[in-house]
């Protein structure tokens, strides 16, 4: 079975293989949301991107990004520098062990303020 490392959360679930990043999440009380958002967001359809991951290891053990969360990604305010590792919870299935940080800040001044380092 898979397993999830929430770094921020300091925890560990196991998944089915195939499980979506976004309902796991939910269904062990991790919070992918920030402030308001926990109530005003898209529920799972990938449009709002306010459930976004980085992937700190494992990005190989999720599925690839398919055409509206690469869209999504690429025209999004996502500035923390690793936007290549950055993914959709609601869109990721997980296919194998991962390490996630969830709500990953903004990089508002440059690499002195990286997140999740």
């Amino acid at each position: 079975m898979p397993k999830i490392k929430f770094i921020r959360e300091n925890k560990e679930i196991d998944v089915l293989p195939g499980s979506n990043l976004r309902q796991a999440a939910r269904n062990h009380g991790i919070q992918l949301y920030p402030g308001i958002f926990r109530f005003l967001n898209c529920h799972g359809f990938g449009q709002c991107g306010e459930c976004r991951v980085h992937i700190k290891k494992g990005m190989e053990n999720t599925s690839q990004p398919g055409l509206l969360e690469r869209l999504r990604t690429k025209f999004s305010f996502f500035h923390i520098e690793h936007e290549h590792e950055v993914r959709l919870a609601c869109q990721t299935e997980v296919n194998g062990d991962i390490e996630v940080y969830t709500r990953p800040e903004f990089n508002w001044f440059g690499r002195k303020n990286m997140a999740g380092r």
